[in-house]
């Protein structure tokens, strides 16, 4: 080849570089697919299983496909749960995977007020939800349900009246 043609093929490589040898098969890559990187996870009875954590609450969480009934320590939800802003936090996950009323929820709750049980077995329920179906995950995971929200009560210094308050200044 001269120094003005342009080159055309990966055979006119070859040529140009001399002792090196280039095949004419082009690399096949590797084809993508669609399935999820993850597997299901589910027990013997069909469920999946997962634990959350929202302040000092933890919350076990099985969820299986159902008709949307949600059971927190033996009792309903709306009884559980009073304020409907607790119930909303539940059912977030839910609405964001476009999954309602498709799935049984039990979910046994230790430690904690009511609203950081809530946020627990909301947890719970985005941690079960992508392990029964992997597919979701990507959905619950940019609305921020699967990180555990670490904010906890500051503890109690000496010397203060509270974690960061000190006690009442008195000049005399």
């Amino acid at each position: 080849m001269s120094d003005n043609e342009t080159v055309q093929s990966l055979s006119d490589l070859g040529e140009i570089a001399g002792n090196v040898t280039v095949a004419d098969e082009a690399i096949v890559a590797a084809p993508v697919s669609n399935a999820p990187l993850r597997e299901q996870q589910i027990d013997a009875q069909g469920r999946a299983y997962a634990t959350g954590r929202r302040k000092d609450a933890v919350a076990r969480v099985w969820i299986k496909p159902g008709s949307g009934k949600i059971i927190v320590n033996g009792r309903d939800q709306e009884v559980y749960f009073a304020r409907p802003t607790l119930r909303l936090v539940i059912n977030q996950t839910f609405q964001v995977a476009g999954r309602e009323d498709q799935y049984d929820v039990v979910a046994t709750v230790k430690g904690g007020g009511l609203s950081g049980q809530a946020g627990a077995v909301k947890h719970g329920i985005a941690q079960a939800l992508a392990k029964y179906e992997p597919a979701l995950r990507s959905a619950v995971k940019a609305a921020g349900f699967l990180t555990r929200d670490s904010r906890v009560v500051e503890r109690k210094k000496y010397g203060r009246a509270k974690a960061r308050r000190s006690f009442q200044f008195s000049k005399r």
